[in-house]
């Protein structure tokens, strides 16, 4: 895989083509005149709810605007990742934020309007029997009736939150621009540390090599340690002080309520995975005797959990992917392959560029894909995941009217986190050598680990640092290491030892910023492994509903979304199921490798 310096140096093929959002600038601009033009234009239709035709055009105008300003905010925070710090891309950010700052502010009359109203008053709305196409958008706002403040309140609450949510953004910047992790030599090259390339650096074989990296790039994590610490317990007390703002019992009671799911789901979640944690020891002891090491240390949990040697160019990766979804059927490879035809992946790494991968889709647009595509299995595993997205979206936007084209992402990791496992499935059965089958195998078992297992620690850990905060307390670099040492020590037993830098992964992690998000992954790893399982066994009823999953949208509670699926889950047999999965996975590993 070629290295780049900078963007200027990336093959156009391997960036993402964003000119179905605009064609250049100057159309951008245009749009985004109007755009500002149109927002000011929804102060008109104050007091709409008064009048079933007056809100129905409310309503159109509203998504249509809406969609707007939203593809002008995608498209903007699209450039600014691609190339952190430069000026005109993050004033062009700016801007965007403010204008859906002021297309809040402009639409924040509406909820607490239309929670004036009395029940006889709102169920006689849609004796306009064009109301009915938003009748579910319309009952989901009015059910939180005693969460909605006056209307000079909102706009105040909206102006506040909207100047203060930034603490992610300046991590983010610190984390993947501003610190200098230094460069190290390896195997005669030098090379530069960077968030993009830290987990590809730490598979290399020499154990002192790993952890010189490792203390290198945490050093500077510690530097730093005090200010990322204030950056999360301002974002986590500006979320506790809305939420008692809002009559919420906590920050958590308010995450339950925008789902409408039972709090057993998440009692059901925790219980069950925390009771099976020695499932995940004996993955380390496994681990343990695959690399012959006597003891484990923090800079050995990154290696390949198999050893493959195998390189991907992106084409090759592009056709294992296409390959890998085969049994989801001939519409839905078609499907995936428009991301490929498209451009909608932007694969190269540099420095300079926001870490991770992620799938950012608009109402009307189908996503864009970023990633650090490193040529590795995990760079192939994010591919298919984030193609996994894509695909779901354009499902979802081809049945759904545009105000539905949406879902929560406690549903949508299942599309992605569904695919890996086929993936891995792919190759374990498909590999024309021992190594090539056990990496496979790894790959899903390491995507168990942390979508599940991890995803559960951080989870539980969030829970108690939200608590932590609106009982008074304020998250500090010292709190934040204990809390994890605690739910590492907790998770790993005593297979791994730990060392002085062990307590500061929290660091970057960015999903902390996103208000209990990873117990999505959780849950959906636990749905997508049964789901996957049971296509490859041939299930066409699973098949056939899991095609009727993936076209829900936003109409449908996240609960009786899975129910699609046949699947409860305030009930321990998903979690139960997902867990036996884990452990004849590591059994099959065990088997091939000894043979």
């Amino acid at each position: 895989m070629e290295k780049y310096k900078s963007r200027n140096d990336v093959p156009l093929k391997y960036r993402w083509d964003l000119s179905d959002f605009f064609k250049d600038e100057a159309d951008f601009l245009a749009n985004y005149d109007k755009a500002v033009e149109d927002v000011s234009s929804l102060g008109k239709y104050i007091g709409c709810t008064k009048n079933s035709d007056k809100l129905y055009e409310f309503l159109k105008k509203d998504i249509e605007v809406c969609s707007m300003v939203l593809d002008l905010y995608v498209y903007a925070y699209l450039i600014n990742d691609q190339e952190l710090g430069i000026s005109e891309s993050m004033e062009r950010k700016a801007k965007t934020e403010k204008l859906y700052s002021d297309y809040s502010s402009a639409v924040s009359f509406f909820d607490p309007e239309l929670l004036e109203l009395s029940k006889e008053e709102y169920t006689s709305l849609f004796e306009n029997e064009k109301l009915l196409e938003f009748k579910n958008n319309l009952d989901k706002i009015y059910r939180n009736k005693e969460h909605i403040l006056s209307k000079n309140e909102e706009v105040i609450i909206n102006e506040l939150t909207s100047a203060m949510n930034h603490y992610d953004d300046m991590s983010a910047t610190m984390l993947n621009q501003e610190h200098d992790y230094g460069k190290i030599i390896i195997d005669g090259n030098e090379e530069l540390i960077t968030t993009t390339n830290y987990r590809k650096l730490m598979k290399n074989n020499n154990r002192e090599t790993r952890k010189k990296i490792r203390c290198q790039f945490l050093k500077v994590l510690n530097q730093y340690a005090v200010s990322s610490a204030q950056f999360l317990d301002s974002y986590v007390k500006m979320n506790v002080a809305e939420c008692k703002i809002r009559k919420y019992d906590s920050c958590f009671d308010a995450k339950l309520f925008s789902l409408n799911m039972p709090n057993e789901v998440f009692e059901s979640l925790i219980n069950t995975t925390e009771s099976h944690n020695s499932s995940y020891q004996k993955y380390l002891k496994l681990f343990k005797k695959v690399h012959k090491l006597d003891e484990l240390y923090p800079y050995d949990l990154n290696l390949d959990f198999a050893k493959s040697d195998k390189k991907y160019e992106i084409e090759e990766a592009q056709e294992l992917c296409l390959k890998a979804i085969e049994p989801l059927g001939s519409e839905y490879v078609k499907l995936f392959k428009k991301v490929f035809d498209n451009r909608y992946i932007d694969y190269a790494q540099y420095k300079g560029k926001c870490s991770g991968g992620y799938s950012f889709a608009t109402y009307d647009k189908d996503s864009k894909i970023l990633m650090s595509f490193n040529g590795d299995l995990d760079s192939v595993s994010t591919m298919i995941h984030e193609g996994g997205h894509n695909v779901n979206h354009q499902i979802m936007n081809e049945k759904n009217p545009i105000q539905y084209r949406d879902t929560s992402s406690i549903v949508a990791e299942v599309a992605s986190l569904t695919n890996e496992c086929l993936l891995s499935s792919y190759l374990a059965q498909n590999g024309e050598t021992k190594e090539e089958k056990l990496s496979g195998l790894a790959n899903i078992i390491g995507v168990i680990n942390s979508n599940l297992f991890g995803a559960v620690r951080e989870g539980h850990m969030e829970q108690d640092f939200y608590k932590y905060v609106s009982d008074g307390g304020t998250i500090t670099k010292d709190y934040m290491i204990n809390l994890t040492n605690k739910y590492m020590n907790n998770l790993q037993g005593n297979e791994v030892i730990e060392d002085e830098y062990s307590g500061l992964s929290w660091i970057n992690r960015s999903h902390y910023y996103m208000s209990f998000y990873l117990y999505s992954y959780a849950i959906c790893i636990s749905v997508a492994s049964y789901i996957a399982s049971e296509i490859l066994n041939g299930n066409e009823d699973i098949l056939e509903k899991y095609t009727k999953f993936l076209a829900v949208g936003s109409d449908v509670w996240p609960i009786d979304a899975f129910k699609v699926l046949g699947v409860d889950l305030t009930k321990k047999d998903v979690y139960e199921k997902a867990i036996k999965y884990y452990e004849s996975l590591l059994e099959k590993f065990d088997t091939i490798y000894n043979s």
